[in-house]
């Protein structure tokens, strides 16, 4: 297909919890939830994207995913998503001038992976298509910052799944070498709202409520035992409070060390010790709560250790961590760490953290449109899926 401008590429990471969308000209993408919320007071009145910001009371909302387990099951509210992205009160796109990236899961199901072909095609009508994994665009990302051949270790961990995916150059996965976790951002909130509610308050109704929570106070270990020991103490240093928004002065909670003056009469307080670490433990045990799968340490060396012992040396020494999962603090440190215990003492280990995991892989899909040359070798334009259908797809699509 012909070279195509970079202002007229559209970048989609169709995340399974938020989206990250703009132009290729745009310096950051917006970042909306993939989700319509609907009022547990008001039947019928329901949010598309971020607007659910505008509810007064976040306590009373749930949340309608188009993803279950990470595959895409529910596509009327996808759809409703996408019309909101593309409408007025997002991008105001017309799409059929438009050229469009945007990604999808590793082992999407063909039939997944067809519908939305045809949907970006005869819908919408866009002028070309790249579909592609999130993870090959921070590869490509990776390897243009540190040289064009560099190879790379990319450590996904995001809302349904952790990924390892190994690239040997830009846009070349090993897909035999892939490993995947059924631990991501998901589970470990959901997790800490049930043992939350056992322990404490009912709060399983609260997703966004502990999913902040989540965020704003809990840490990956870096000696699991020794914080277990510490916790235990009578005053553990690691215990903190977390104050719940009210929702008529704050939407959002905060944090506050234990015993901490308050002009506030009225709080709910919930009190995190032990969970504030043994949560994103799970990443690093899934066994922990009975999902017999190895940690990440584990599906690193089971991902490069098949390969070549140069290349090994090369993939450990360029790891890249990205999804929302990695910002945990401590988390870099933990993977360092673990593979540097299992891997060959003359091995280089390092591993590298976005400024922000979360739009690092859009911002690659940046490079890309900004080189028309592999963008054209990559894409599908429409009057190529109008000749040869889904066909041309599944061949230029190395997904």
């Amino acid at each position: 297909m012909d070279s195509v401008d970079a202002g007229s590429v559209l970048i989609m990471d169709n995340g399974a919890h938020t989206i990250k969308v703009g132009y290729a000209t745009d310096e950051n993408p917006s970042i909306v939830s993939n989700s319509i919320t609907k009022m547990k007071a008001e039947r019928g009145k329901q949010f598309v994207g971020n607007q659910y910001e505008k509810c007064k009371d976040l306590s009373g909302l749930y949340y309608v995913l188009p993803f279950q387990k990470g595959l895409m099951v529910n596509w009327d509210i996808q759809r409703q998503v996408w019309d909101h992205l593309f409408g007025g009160q997002v991008l105001n796109a017309t799409c059929n001038e438009l050229n469009l990236i945007v990604t999808e899961p590793h082992f999407n199901l063909s039939s997944i992976q067809e519908q939305i072909n045809e949907i970006m095609f005869e819908e919408y009508q866009f002028n070309s298509l790249l579909r592609t994994n999130s993870s090959t665009l921070s590869g490509f990302k990776y390897s243009q910052e540190r040289g064009a051949d560099t190879p790379c270790l990319v450590i996904d961990s995001g809302f349904s799944f952790t990924h390892t995916v190994p690239y040997i150059a830009p846009n070349r996965k090993l897909s035999q070498c892939i490993r995947r976790i059924d631990v991501g951002g998901k589970l470990l909130t959901n997790h800490l709202k049930e043992i939350l509610s056992y322990r404490q308050l009912h709060v399983l109704d609260e997703t966004l409520v502990i999913n902040q929570c989540k965020e704003d106070v809990c840490f990956v270990s870096g000696n699991f035992l020794r914080d277990m020991a510490s916790a235990r103490l009578p005053e553990s240093p690691l215990l903190r409070e977390y104050v719940l928004p009210d929702f008529a002065t704050s939407t959002r909670g905060r944090e506050r060390k234990p015993g901490e003056v308050s002009l506030e009469k009225e709080e709910q307080l919930l009190r995190l010790n032990n969970e504030r670490f043994s949560v994103p433990e799970l990443l690093f045990h899934p066994s922990d709560i009975g999902i017999n799968q190895m940690g990440i340490t584990e599906t690193i060396r089971e991902s490069v250790s098949s390969l070549d012992e140069e290349l090994q040396d090369s993939l450990l020494s360029n790891m890249v961590a990205t999804g929302g999962s990695s910002r945990y603090p401590g988390f870099v440190r933990r993977v360092l760490h673990g593979v540097r215990s299992v891997a060959p003492n003359d091995y280089r280990v390092a591993v590298h953290c976005p400024s922000d995991p979360i739009t690092y892989a859009w911002s690659g899909g940046q490079l890309v449109a900004n080189q028309p040359e592999v963008f054209a070798s990559m894409a599908v334009s429409r009057s190529e899926y109008s000749e040869y259908g889904q066909s041309v797809c599944r061949k230029r699509f190395l997904v």
